[in-house]
């Protein structure tokens, strides 16, 4: 898969281990009206995005554990069907308890994952609700995951960091179009990304098609609707 290549530049880990810092350091300095803002994604206060990445650690560790069997169980017996009900009875659940108590769940579930990730090593097979999958790519789904939403509640990213981190964002948003076998056409340049589906073209800057794959462009963005639509493929 040519759009992996970009990849072998990037340690999944250390990606992984700096964007859970970035948020521990972040969710340490709020008050109770830093929490109680919303934030960008949309419904969720920025103590829904801790309570869903609490929560999300169900799964990470279910597929560590060999356990996912019982978690769709639990999701059974919960009347779960699919992903978004589940990240929303994640929160739920949360919600009443203390924050102190929310943040040492995630900080230590979330810090077990990573440990356990790196020690397996990327080319080992670990099994996730679609099947056998790398360890390595789907660290790098995690590392997306993180980052989309340290920037959905504000957390502060360094102008050192940027660059390298857009590159990385880049990348992982390539492997996700050519694992999903989206109809869209993808070459990137130094500074652009020249992106076509369904007859229609457009040329992004690399943020911006970092934005298109996590479906977080602003709704004014004047990319076409086709293109906001074939260049969704990461949560």
């Amino acid at each position: 898969m040519d759009d992996l290549r970009d990849l072998d530049r990037f340690d999944p880990f250390d990606v992984f281990d700096a964007e859970a810092a970035r948020l521990d350091r972040f969710f340490s300095g709020l008050d109770d009206e830093g929490w109680r803002r919303p934030s960008r994604a949309a419904g969720w206060s920025v103590r829904d995005v801790l309570g869903h990445l609490a929560g999300e650690e169900l799964y990470n560790q279910a597929c560590l554990d060999g356990t996912l069997r019982e978690l769709r169980s639990l999701m059974s017996r919960e009347g779960i069907s699919g992903y978004n009900e589940f990240n929303e009875w994640c929160v739920r659940q949360r919600r009443d308890l203390p924050v102190e108590e929310v943040v040492q769940e995630w900080r230590t579930k979330n810090g077990d994952t990573r440990r356990r990730m790196r020690e397996l090593g990327p080319d080992a097979a670990l099994e996730t609700m679609a099947g056998a999958y790398p360890v390595g790519r789907q660290t790098f789904h995690y590392d997306s995951e993180y980052a989309t939403h340290a920037d959905d509640v504000g957390a502060p990213v360094s102008a050192e960091e940027a660059g390298g981190r857009t590159l990385w964002r880049v990348a992982v948003g390539r492997m996700a179009l050519a694992e999903t076998d989206a109809k869209v056409g993808v070459e990137q340049g130094d500074e652009r990304i020249r992106v076509s589906a369904d007859g229609v073209e457009a040329s992004l800057s690399l943020p911006e098609f970092v934005e298109a794959t996590v479906g977080r462009l602003p709704e004014d963005h004047p990319l076409d609707p086709r293109l906001v639509s074939a260049l969704r493929c990461l949560a």
